[in-house]
């Protein structure tokens, strides 16, 4: 079962890197280059990882759902717009 969840993880995050690979063969209007691939793919793979780590450690149900939804907000999407557009203003960002 470990192993089945650890492959659906690394296959849904494989499965939404082809999304914008697809994209950029017809339309200019998505341009990602290799170092963009690896970032999605690297925030992809450790939010999932990091949910799978709740699956292993924590017991009760409500407890594993607030903390895979902490972690998936944190984790990904604050980090996610914050390298798109700058929502914080650092180095990092989109601009």
């Amino acid at each position: 079962m470990k192993n089945k969840r650890l492959n659906i993880i690394v296959l849904t995050s494989a499965i939404i890197l082809v999304i914008p690979l697809i994209a950029m063969q017809f339309t200019d209007e998505v341009n990602w280059t290799l170092f963009d691939f690896v970032v999605a793919g690297t925030l992809l793979l450790s939010t999932g990882l990091l949910c799978e780590l709740v699956l292993r450690k924590i017991n009760k149900n409500i407890f594993r759902i607030i903390a895979c939804a902490t972690t998936l907000l944190a984790g990904l999407l604050i980090i996610w717009a914050e390298l798109a557009v700058g929502i914080f203003g650092t180095p990092f960002s989109g601009h």
